[in-house]
């Protein structure tokens, strides 16, 4: 039996936090940190020797031999390199140390990470430097104990390139304006203001030899072919269903591990397909919040490979069964804790709580091109608009509550009323009656307001939660910065407030839909209100540099026109590289896995035909018709083998653009792969199982 665990002791013991930086650190030089990380001033460097010096002995004592900068490159990923505590000292000895300038600044090889044109392969200096908003940590393995230290990642000539430093501009942006319209209502003394932000994390977890058996699952995180199982998640048996022992052990390890690096683990449970899980942490500021949701897909991987398993974070690992999500939860919160996202009982009579729901409402309804581009990933097309994911439609959901306060504002200019939620009643005496919450939740909705916080719905599970927030963040900053520019010149701004209020959600109520955005009437609603349907990640990735888009991330210096540019390259291009090695791999698989093995099926039926005949001089019927299926099969994925490889090969030798690449890697590659899975996954149910070459659906999801 396995020992207590005391999760308040083990809980951060691997990060350097400020419980640590207060024991450790010099009072001023503490005080001066805590100015930086609470109010977002100018770091002083004067403090780093001091901090560096506190730190590495920190991580020594916890048996770390080596620093990295950990950063996150426009790969998506983390990225580190290591280096050791060491300096020599010229005797054949060394001493241990770790400078001020060691922990401020980095170099790291720029043109060796996508840069989308910001940097050529001959300009290859790029820095590393401290955010200090974002605790170090001790990353722990079984052999090796690395201090990382949060970093952000720019070129030598000062563009980010990086997924962290825009999402502090970004948060920088948001804390300005909210600062400002807080003004408006009188709070003056808000020090700083920032995103919170939770994101649900879903995965799948299939047994790792039969992973090793699956070169498509190796080479592109998803499964290329694979018929359905008998069963799959139309029971719904599966949903929040009994852990099994063997998930369970790996969800034990997997928090204990989660908790040393402080991150919140909360929640833990079976999602609707079977094999797929979901863990939820607790929300916490938008820069950490990003980087605990890398650490936790980091920690997945290797807890599931030290257990006999495989995780994976592809957004749509099985077809036919439901994908895997990243539920962005997010809201807006003073230094102080005060939510202002929180309705109260009576949201009607909240105006500061309406002023800034009435801005987010016309962000979105601005912005939903970006809101989509930011979820856009080769995976995630898989998902978006399926029965298990929000469609590629930005709307908002508000529920009845909030939709009915909205629209009284809108008729009658004037919210006089809240609906309340009523007593549950279960008709059964003995169990407890207590007040439903004032409204329902929407699963379809991409965009949902769920009682003092928005769910974003549409991110895919192995992207990284800045893309997202940097959009949400900075939005709706640009929406407060028109806010606080048109009320702030008004003589009485209370009458302004209210105007400002019910005229926004007026011309922008377009964009709020309570009803089910899985319909086809939904599809040609949405059309008729003029908001954008962008069906796949190709279509979408021009939003980030039309006219609009620049001049928004220009105003709050998030992005620059080049790195805007740059990115749009780096989406394009990350399509047509995923794709092209998703064809590869099928042909490669089909050429040398499937079709030897029906091949060998099918001399093996030969034989059969022929041992019936002469055994007993008559036909054999049912093993000519199954040969026949075969054979007709085998023949509609060999021609259609050989249209995917001609196809490649004239997308592999294409010249223009890369956006161009990418629509033809889209309309024809991506979409010619369905030709070739068509027929490879009916040969699977018609090919004996011991002929077939890899484990089946049913393998991989029930046998876990």
């Amino acid at each position: 039996m396995k020992g207590k665990i005391n999760i308040s002791e083990i809980f951060g013991e691997n990060v350097f936090n400020d419980s640590v930086m207060r024991a450790r650190l010099p009072k001023a030089v503490y005080k001066e940190l805590r100015r930086t990380i609470e109010t977002g001033s100018e770091l002083n460097s004067e403090i780093a020797d001091v901090v560096a010096n506190e730190m590495k002995e920190w991580a020594i004592e916890k048996g770390a031999t080596h620093y990295t900068h950990w950063f996150q490159p426009m790969t998506g990923i983390t990225a580190e390199k290591h280096d050791a505590f060491i300096s020599p000292i010229g005797d054949g000895k060394v001493l241990m140390e770790f400078s001020g300038k060691e922990l401020i600044k980095g170099e790291s090889d720029a043109s060796s990470f996508p840069s989308g044109g910001l940097r050529a392969i001959f300009e290859a200096r790029g820095y590393t430097t401290w955010d200090c908003t974002s605790p170090a940590f001790i990353k722990e393995t079984d052999n090796a104990r690395i201090l990382c230290i949060p970093t952000a990642f720019c070129s030598y000539t000062g563009e980010a390139l990086d997924k962290k430093t825009p999402l502090l501009r970004s948060m920088q942006a948001l804390d300005k304006q909210a600062r400002r319209c807080l003004a408006l209502f009188g709070k003056t003394d808000v020090k700083k203001v920032t995103a919170s932000v939770g994101a649900e994390q879903e995965y799948f977890l299939i047994d790792k030899e039969k992973y090793l058996k699956r070169k498509d699952i190796i080479y592109t995180g998803r499964t290329l072919f694979g018929a359905m199982p008998p069963k799959g998640q139309e029971l719904d048996d599966h949903y929040y269903g009994s852990i099994k022992d063997r998930i369970a052990d790996f969800m034990e390890q997997l928090n204990i591990e989660l908790w040393k690096l402080g991150i919140t683990a909360k929640t833990q449970h079976n999602e609707v397909a079977p094999a797929q899980h979901e863990l939820a942490p607790i929300y916490e500021e938008g820069n950490i919040a990003t980087d605990h949701n890398q650490l936790i897909m980091e920690t997945m991987k290797r807890i599931a490979d030290s257990k006999g398993l495989h995780c994976m974070l592809h957004e749509k690992p099985f077809a036919g069964i439901n994908g895997s999500g990243k539920h962005n939860n997010w809201s807006i919160v003073t230094n102080d804790g005060h939510n202002l996202l929180e309705p109260g009982i009576t949201p009607h009579e909240n105006e500061q709580f309406l002023f800034f729901l009435a801005v987010i409402i016309k962000a979105v309804d601005l912005h939903g091109d970006l809101l989509r581009v930011s979820t856009a990933t080769p995976g995630n097309d898989h998902r978006l608009g399926a029965s298990e994911a929000p469609p590629a439609i930005i709307s908002i959901y508000l529920g009845e509550q909030l939709e009915d306060v909205i629209k009284q504002l809108d008729t009658t200019g004037e919210a006089t009323t809240s609906k309340q939620g009523d007593v549950l009643m279960t008709g059964v005496n003995t169990l407890p009656e207590f007040l439903k919450d004032a409204t329902d939740r929407n699963r379809t909705s991409p965009f949902a307001f769920t009682g003092n916080k928005f769910e974003f719905r549409m991110l895919g599970s192995s992207q990284s939660t800045a893309d997202p927030n940097i959009v949400l963040n900075t939005i709706v900053a640009d929406v407060l910065a028109e806010a606080a520019d048109e009320i702030e010149k008004a003589d009485n701004k209370a009458i302004a407030i209210h105007d400002y209020i019910r005229r926004t959600v007026s011309e922008h109520k377009r964009v709020i839909f309570n009803g089910n955005g899985y319909t086809d009437e939904w599809v040609a609603e949405a059309e008729k209100r003029g908001l954008p349907h962008l069906k796949s990640m190709v279509d979408s990735i021009h939003a980030l540099i039309t006219e609009k888009s620049i001049a928004l991330f220009e105003r709050h210096k998030v992005y620059t026109k080049a790195e805007l540019e740059a990115r749009h390259e780096i989406l394009f291009e990350e399509y047509v590289k995923k794709i092209n090695i998703e064809a590869i791999a099928m042909l490669n698989i089909v050429r040398k896995q499937i079709i030897p093995a029906v091949m060998k099926y099918q001399e093996s039926l030969a034989k059969s035909i022929l041992a019936v005949r002469e055994a007993i001089g008559e036909e054999a019927p049912v093993q000519s018709e199954l040969l026949r299926s075969i054979n007709e099969n085998l023949k509609e994925l060999y021609a259609a083998v050989g249209q995917l490889d001609a196809n490649c090969v004239e997308g592999n030798s294409m010249e223009g653009t890369m956006e161009e690449k990418a629509k033809f890697y889209y309309h024809s590659i991506f979409r010619s792969m369905s030709d070739v899975r068509r027929p490879a996954d009916r040969l699977e149910m018609l090919v004996d199982k011991t002929y077939w070459p890899f484990p089946s659906y049913g393998d991989l999801l029930f046998e876990v």
